[in-house]
C-alpha cells in the first residue's frame, strides 16, 4: 500500500506543472491567441523561481518570482503579436528559443547549488490518515493551486459574463469588435494570465519537482502542455484528466527503469512524448473531433482598423 501511495504522489507531482501550464494556455487559446512560447515561459519561471529562492532563502518569494517572470515574458509576446500584429506562430517559437537561451545564461551561477523546496502541507490528524492522508492533505501547495485553478477557469469560462465575452472573441474577434468589445485588452489579459501560469509551472519544477536548477529542466513539458489543450478539445476538466494521464506515463517509465526492465533507457524516456504524438494522431484522424470547441479565430491576427 505504501508503494501505491508513493506512486500516486509521484504521478500528482509530475502532472501538476503540465496541468497548470495547459490551463493557462487554454485560456489564451480560448481568446483566439496561439502562444507556442509555453516552453520558454516555463523555463524562465523555473530559473527565476530558483534564483529568487536561492538569493532570499524563501521558496515563497521564489514562487512569486516564477509567476512574475512568466507574466513578463508573456507580455513581450503580447506586445509583438497584439500591438505589432506579428505572426503568432513565429513569435511563439522565437519566445521559446529566447527563453531556453536566456535561462541558460541567467542560471549559470546556480548550477549545482542547493535549492529551497516548498514544504508539503501538514494538517495534524488529517495528513497522518492511512492512504488518503498524504494524498489529500500532504501534497505541496502548488498541487492544491492547480486543482483550484482548474475549477476557477471552468467557472470563469462557462459561468461568468466575462468568460462568455472571452470565448466570443476567440470565436469571432471581428464580430466582438463590432459589438464594442475591446478585443485587444481581453487578449492582453488572457496572454498575461497564461504566462503567469506557465511561470508557476516552471516554479514547480525548480522548487518542488527537482529543487535545484538544471539547464533545460523543462524538458519539453511546455510542448506537452500545448498538446494537452488540443487533446482536451479546449475543455478544462479534460485538461485535468489528460495531465494526470501524461503524468502517469512519465512516472511509469521511471519505475520501469527502476525495476530493471531490459529496455534501453532512451526508449523509456521517449514514452511521454511518444504518447503525446499517438494521442494527437488519433484525435486528428477525425476532423469533427479536432474542430470540436476549437476557437474559430485561433492564431489569426486582429486588426481593429481593417
Amino acid at each position: 500500500m505504501d508503494i501505491t501511495v508513493n506512486i500516486l504522489l509521484t504521478i500528482a507531482t509530475a502532472a501538476t506543472p503540465l496541468l497548470i501550464a495547459a490551463i493557462g494556455e487554454l485560456v489564451v487559446e480560448r481568446s483566439g491567441v496561439l502562444n507556442l512560447g509555453v516552453e520558454g515561459m516555463m523555463i524562465m519561471g523555473a530559473v527565476g523561481g530558483f534564483g529568487a529562492s536561492y538569493l532570499t532563502g524563501s521558496p515563497w518569494i521564489g514562487l512569486l518570482a516564477a509567476i512574475a517572470m512568466g507574466a513578463v515574458f508573456s507580455l513581450l509576446f503580447a506586445v509583438m503579436t497584439l500591438s505589432l500584429a506579428t505572426n503568432q506562430v513565429a513569435t511563439g517559437l522565437s519566445l521559446t528559443l529566447l527563453g531556453l537561451g536566456l535561462s541558460g545564461m541567467m542560471g549559470t551561477s546556480f548550477v549545482g547549488q542547493p535549492g529551497e523546496r516548498l514544504p508539503n502541507l501538514d494538517i495534524p490528524g488529517l495528513t497522518s490518515l492511512p492512504v488518503i492522508g498524504r494524498l489529500l492533505f500532504g501534497q505541496d501547495p502548488i498541487f492544491y493551486i492547480s486543482i483550484a485553478l482548474t475549477a476557477a477557469v471552468m467557472w470563469f469560462l462557462f459561468k461568468t459574463r466575462t468568460g462568455l465575452t472571452l470565448r466570443s472573441i476567440g470565436d469571432s474577434h471581428n464580430s466582438a469588435h463590432a459589438l464594442g468589445i475591446q478585443v485587444i485588452r481581453y487578449r492582453y489579459l488572457a496572454v498575461i494570465f497564461g504566462g503567469a501560469c506557465a511561470g508557476l509551472a516552471g516554479g514547480h519544477l525548480s522548487l518542488v519537482y527537482t529543487p535545484q536548477w538544471v539547464e533545460n529542466m523543462s524538458a519539453g513539458r511546455g510542448w506537452i502542455a500545448l498538446a494537452l489543450v488540443v487533446f482536451a478539445t479546449w475543455k478544462p476538466l479534460r485538461v485535468l484528466l489528460g495531465a494526470y494521464l501524461f503524468g502517469g506515463v512519465t512516472v511509469m517509465q521511471l519505475h520501469a527503469q527502476g525495476l530493471g526492465l531490459e529496455v534501453p533507457s532512451e526508449i523509456l524516456s521517449m514514452l511521454p512524448y511518444a504518447a503525446t504524438i499517438v494521442v494527437l494522431v488519433l484525435i486528428c484522424r477525425d476532423p469533427k473531433t479536432i474542430l470540436l470547441n476549437q476557437p474559430a479565430s485561433l492564431g489569426r491576427s486582429f486588426h481593429p482598423d481593417a
